[in-house]
């Protein structure tokens, strides 16, 4: 039995696909799927049930594949031991993040890390909540970028700033001539959303609840829905409603202010609130740190909201700053 046979056996049951499984282990299908097979028969039991109309698992293999993400977590932690008696710094680190988080505040902190801990290459994967949240726990990545509420057994978090949350307008709306709105300027029947499930729409219908209430469900336009954020940014280009995003993604201008706008609300202005979070067990405090001061040296978010720096203007920090 090796650690690689558990990580077939555990990515296998994540995917229910060997192709797959097969790809996210850098192998190719045969390898995992001969490796597979020779795992349960150094076992003498069926762990997976193959058939026509696909992959399933038995309830043994259920079992195993439970103790196996706990021998994995705690390999993982053995390596992070390792690299602490060396250096914290050194080494790679593995960062989820939100898709509504990462496209936005990743391109410019990136180079800052790199530049700061030349040492340790980051390698980023992006997922909703409860997967970054299973990933932390099993040690598949070290640390989570996502936003409040973020709860997990032995995890630890720390809140980096508030973000404020902006509106995207088809230039031509009528909404468009205010230079600050109201949450009740929002019509329900015309507010895009992301799909049911995902976080952040979660946190804009806490954040307006009148886009939730009985009836806005029912409207052609709360089925009108987007996988990311910019695709409700090219559905507004497209004259198809407004939708509310984070400030971050207000700043790629891909579109020019005669095709699409985004106001602020009035105060006090909806927020998210960024977190960063970590296994409690994991070793490297220097790595942590280093993390979070980049994440929030490249975000005018932390130095416009949580300073109340002026001299910010654009989300991102110019290079010259660092």
């Amino acid at each position: 039995m090796t650690l690689t046979e558990l990580r077939y056996i555990v990515t296998l049951a994540d995917e229910g696909h060997f192709g797959r499984a097969a790809a996210r282990c850098h192998v190719s299908q045969p390898t995992l799927s001969i490796a597979v097979k020779k795992f349960e028969q150094s076992l003498q039991a069926s762990l997976f049930e193959r058939t026509r109309q696909g992959l399933g698992i038995t309830p043994l293999g259920q079992q195993v594949v439970t103790r196996a993400r706990e021998l994995l977590a705690q390999a993982a932690g053995i390596e992070d031991l390792v690299r602490r008696d060396t250096d914290s710094v050194c080494g790679p680190l593995a960062l989820g993040a939100l898709p509504s988080i990462g496209p936005y505040l990743l391109p410019q902190f990136i180079p800052l890390l790199q530049k700061t801990a030349p040492e340790m290459p980051l390698f980023i994967t992006e997922d909703d909540q409860l997967t970054l949240a299973r990933k932390l726990r099993s040690g598949e990545v070290d640390a989570v970028l996502t936003s409040a509420p973020f709860k997990a057994a032995d995890v630890l978090s720390q809140s980096l700033f508030d973000e404020p949350l902006m509106a995207l307008l088809p230039a031509s709306h009528r909404l468009a001539e205010k230079d600050v709105l109201e949450a009740q300027d929002l019509v329900p029947d015309e507010v895009l959303l992301m799909a049911e499930g995902d976080a952040f729409r979660e946190q804009v219908l806490q954040a307006f609840p009148h886009l939730g209430e009985p009836g806005a469900s029912g409207s052609v336009r709360a089925r009108v829905q987007g996988s990311t954020l910019e695709t409700l940014r090219h559905m507004v280009a497209s004259g198809l409603g407004v939708t509310i995003v984070p400030l971050a993604a207000t700043q790629l201008a891909f579109y020019s202010p005669s095709v699409m706008v985004a106001r602020p609300f009035a105060e006090p202005a909806p927020v998210r609130t960024l977190v960063l979070a970590w296994r409690a067990s994991f070793p490297r405090a220097a790595a942590i740190d280093i993390l979070k001061t980049a994440l929030t040296t490249t975000s005018a978010a932390y130095w416009r909201y949580s300073t109340g720096n002026p001299a910010r203007t654009s989300l991102l920090v110019d290079n010259s700053d660092w």
